[in-house]
């Protein structure tokens, strides 16, 4: 039997509306959306759809849907109708393979999304991307928590890493960043299916964007990632977040070094420093 996904569409009011059902919706397994004008579409597997915990939700903002069922062969043919680059300055863009090549800028990443979240059009990934300019990654190890599509990971080994584990606990996802990494001819991504880092293992670079929910459950195995020095770059997160997140670095003695902002959504830099 075919994989099938749910796909809800929200009519939005304001821009603020779009990104707390976002925020809201992932933390209960959503791991699609697409952005239109005053239109939000959202997808779930339907093996891991919880109607109680949507209708509490949508009952919260009474918010009107519509919901269908999507195959999972219709994905692919419904991402190339709607997928557009991203340019992010002048240092990376993000493209499907039916894309013209983007030639004004350092970097392509070529990817397939199918259902994974992460092409860059959300402002968490894009900050993420940005972020990870101001970071050393020659020779360095790096863990992408929540790898999704794998692009966090594919740029980590353009940017010169040294050995990249990128781990995600949906096989559909891990499915798309294979194919992904494979298609930008990555060699040094360990691409695994798991829940949570492997506690053996630190790393010189550690990039989470997931949601508050998850980051903050597994708080101590992403410290516990982290090698002397690391540093860790956090997103997925709402701007009413920062208080919690500064609040857990603290207890785990950590430096916090900036905090970036994109509509109302916030992408945090820390600094591991003392082990």
């Amino acid at each position: 039997m075919n994989k099938t996904y749910l796909q809800f569409s929200f009519d939005i009011t304001t821009e603020e509306q779009k990104d707390i059902l976002i925020a809201e919706l992932s933390n209960i397994g959503f791991d699609g959306f697409e952005e239109g004008e005053n239109k939000l579409s959202a997808f779930i597997d339907s093996a891991g759809f919880d109607e109680d915990d949507f209708n509490e939700i949508v009952t919260q903002h009474n918010i009107s849907f519509s919901k269908q069922i999507i195959e999972e062969q219709n994905w692919n043919k419904l991402w190339e109708e709607n997928f557009t680059p991203v340019i992010i300055d002048d240092v990376v863009a993000i493209r499907a393979d039916f894309h013209q090549p983007i030639t004004t800028v350092q970097h392509e990443i070529i990817i397939t999304p199918k259902m994974s979240f992460g092409t860059g059009h959300h402002a968490t990934t894009h900050m993420m991307l940005e972020q990870m300019h101001s970071i050393n990654f020659i020779n360095k190890s790096v863990l992408d928590f929540g790898t999704g599509t794998g692009v966090l990971a594919i740029y980590a080994e353009m940017f010169g890493a040294a050995g990249i584990s990128a781990i995600d606990n949906d096989e559909w996802s891990i499915s798309n960043a294979s194919e992904n990494i494979q298609r930008n001819n990555c060699s040094k991504i360990n691409l695994l299916l798991a829940d949570k880092p492997d506690a053996n293992k630190v790393y010189d670079v550690v990039l989470a964007n997931i949601n508050k929910n998850i980051i903050t459950d597994n708080f101590n195995s992403i410290i516990t990632s982290l090698d002397k020095n690391a540093m860790l770059l956090l997103s997925g997160l709402l701007a009413e977040d920062e208080t919690d997140i500064l609040q857990l670095a603290s207890a785990f003695h950590l430096q916090h070094i900036q905090t970036y902002h994109r509509d109302k959504w916030i992408c945090m830099k820390l600094r591991i420093v003392v082990k």
